[in-house]
């Protein structure tokens, strides 16, 4: 099976790139799907922060175990999602529990080379074990996680009022874990077919769907009696969605910017003190939250039956890839390495 690569914007080769052996703490696995996540659509496109070229995208990772080098509780044979963080746990970040944050952080596929390949080498620390849960499901386990993150990142109640702005992967990732909270939410998107599936598909009663020459402030009020939300969640990464949640959110509220761009986000500082706003950045997942998505997945409590609409074959990825992206009806794509 070949190892696909990323060599520049818009264009993926298929190359030899043979693995070394395994070191000591270390798995050989082998790869059996990966989830194009919108960190691959936008390295693809050329407009990816921290990025190099060329590179092996592939950081939502479902594996067999074919080696193990190392002390493990895990055995050949299983099938495990792969936390694709590689963070120094003597960081200052690290040491506070704060490994998706760490100082020195790398991601595989982003920063390192990763699983878009037919096997990979990783530390044995990063398998996270299943009893049930199928190769699809753990391709997903890494989004998911940073929604189950960005949710914790906000301390969400049931009596919050919640605003998810975006509705693309990220965002519905996010209202997966904020329904366990509260039910009052409203979702705001610029895509109608979106908003159908969150009403559908999640339940959602209330949607707004945005003209970006209009402010949705009063369609806000409206959906929740007359006030703002009391958390906003931004997953578009886009700078004028991002810099509008200060006018969405209700006094003593909290913002959670989970999407990113490249540059510089500005606000009125009258309006965020006299609103006594919380912003904060939420980024990727800590490996106990990634453990605690895998166990909802399989007691029930996420439901990942809705995510998968479009699957491709490895092999066909250089040719496939561009077109996958551009049709209307995708919300999740899958790679499969069957061989």
């Amino acid at each position: 099976m070949p190892t696909v690569r990323l060599e520049k914007p818009g264009h993926f080769t298929t190359v030899s790139d043979p693995l070394p052996e395994p070191a000591p703490g270390e798995a050989r696995v082998r790869i059996r799907r990966i989830g194009v996540c919108g960190t691959d659509i936008h390295a693809f496109h050329g407009r990816q922060p921290f990025f190099e070229y060329p590179r092996i995208l592939g950081h939502e990772l479902a594996a067999e175990i074919v080696s193990l080098h190392g002390p493990s509780d895990h055995s050949v044979g299983d099938l495990v999602a792969i936390e694709p963080y590689l963070f120094d746990p003597r960081s200052p970040a690290s040491r506070k529990g704060k490994t998706n944050c760490c100082e020195s952080l790398e991601v595989l596929g982003i920063h390192c080379d990763g699983g878009m390949r037919s096997e990979l080498n990783v530390p044995v620390e990063k398998l996270l074990s299943a009893s049930s849960a199928d190769a699809d499901q753990l391709a997903l386990v890494e989004m998911l996680g940073i929604g189950r993150h960005a949710v914790g990142r906000s301390s969400a109640k049931s009596t919050d009022a919640a605003l998810v702005i975006g509705a693309g992967p990220i965002g519905l990732s996010i209202l997966t874990f904020l329904q366990l909270y509260t039910g009052n939410i409203v979702v705001a998107d610029l895509s109608e077919s979106r908003l159908v599936f969150c009403r559908e598909a999640f339940g959602i009663e209330n949607t707004i769907l945005i003209n970006p020459n209009e402010s949705p402030e009063s369609m806000i009020r409206d959906c929740f009696g007359g006030d703002l939300p009391t958390l906003v969640f931004d997953a578009t990464g886009n700078r004028h969605s991002m810099a509008s949640t200060f006018s969405f959110i209700a006094h003593g509220g909290k913002i959670v910017l989970v999407g990113l761009f490249q540059g510089e986000l500005a606000f009125d500082d009258p309006n965020f003190h006299r609103r006594e706003i919380s912003l904060l950045a939420s980024r990727n997942a800590t490996s106990a939250e990634l453990r605690d998505v895998i166990s909802l997945i399989e007691s029930g409590d996420v439901d990942t039956s809705p995510w998968i609409t479009h699957r491709i074959d490895l092999a066909d990825v250089p040719t496939q890839f561009a077109n996958t992206l551009a049709d209307a009806t995708l919300r999740k794509a899958v790679i499969h390495v069957d061989s």
